[in-house]
Formats: structure tokens, C-alpha cells, sequence
């Protein structure tokens, strides 16, 4: 994997080859950033990364100036990893090693962008629980933006806050924000 933009654009990460992941292509990533930096300035954010693998949505953020991220994964190795490679980049990532329902559950943070990337094989109704535990937990700011990245069998558009999606390949991005008033 490689990082698309920012400062540290075109340096290359490898993950070990033992993690359970399937990373965000670049493709599909620089998409969704060119979408997010006409909406942000990324040195102003306050970033969640929940199922964050190897960290490589949360790598893009820090290179392009984001200075509190924390990034969430249930498993020990991926967070070892990010660990490691914040250390390695001098970035401002908190990696945590948690269930991802039960970070959301506990957490009293607010944040500007909050990136969520779940197996592809959750079923539908694990989906939506992430999406509503986030607005439930009051854990999205009021100008704030939540990205799910899912495949083409999940549908989130009838959720609640639901903005717009954009599809890349066998990707899809649901954007949800809290509407704005009118007149």
C-alpha cells in the first residue's frame, strides 16, 4: 500500500502478510479524499477509523496534516502495526485494540470525520447498528461526516442522516451528515 497525497505522498507501507485485512485501493481512496477535501480542511480535524486494518485510511489523513486520530481495531496485530508505523512517520495516531461496538459504546469523544470500514461479510443488520450507534452515542460533530465502506450487497440508504454514496469497482462509500436547515 501506498500513501496518495500529503506530505509523505508516494511512500509505500507493507503490512505484514498474516493480517486479516483487505485495505481500501488506491483507487477507491484517493475517491473518497477528493470528495472529503472539498468538504474539510484536513489540519482541523479530530478522525476516527473504526475497523482500521492497517491503519491505511488513518496514514492518509496524518499525511495530509490531521493531528488527532485514533484508529480502531479489534485485532492485536493490525494495532501493533499502526503502532509501529506512527512511530516510524512521527504521525498522531492513538491505535486501539478494541470490538469496534464496544469502542463506540464506551467512547465520549467527538469527531469531525469518523471512517468505518467493516467486513464485507457482516450481515445487514450489523451494518446498521454501526451507523446508528455513532449518531446514538453523539459521537459525530454537528458539521461532521461518517464514511462506511461496504460492498454492493449492503444497503445503507434508508438509514437515518444518510447523505449520498459513491460507488468505485466493487466499492462503495455511504456518506451520512446531520442535515442542515433550509431557507
Amino acid at each position: 500500500m501506498r500513501i496518495i497525497s500529503g506530505k509523505f505522498k508516494g511512500r509505500r507501507i507493507s503490512a505484514p502478510k498474516n493480517l486479516p485485512v483487505r485495505p481500501t485501493t488506491d483507487m477507491s481512496k484517493e475517491a473518497l479524499f477528493n470528495v472529503l477535501n472539498n468538504h474539510f480542511h484536513f489540519e482541523d480535524l479530530k478522525v476516527l477509523d473504526l475497523f482500521s486494518g492497517t491503519g491505511n485510511i488513518s496514514y492518509e489523513f496524518a499525511s495530509r496534516g490531521s493531528q488527532n486520530i485514533t484508529s480502531v481495531d479489534g485485532d492485536f496485530g493490525c494495532v501493533k502495526f499502526i503502532k509501529q508505523t506512527a512511530v516510524e512517520f512521527d504521525f498522531n495516531i492513538a491505535a486501539i485494540k478494541s470490538d469496534v461496538l464496544q469502542y463506540i459504546a464506551r467512547c465520549k469523544s467527538e469527531y469531525n470525520i469518523i471512517f468505518a470500514d467493516p467486513p464485507y461479510g457482516f450481515d445487514q443488520k450489523t451494518f446498521d447498528k454501526i451507523v446508528i450507534s455513532v449518531f446514538e452515542q453523539n459521537l459525530l460533530a454537528a458539521d461532521g461526516m461518517m464514511v462506511i465502506e461496504h460492498s454492493k450487497y449492503t444497503k445503507l440508504d434508508h438509514l437515518a442522516h444518510f447523505s449520498f454514496k459513491k460507488s468505485y469497482g466493487g466499492s462503495i462509500f455511504s456518506f451520512f451528515e446531520f442535515e442542515t436547515e433550509k431557507g
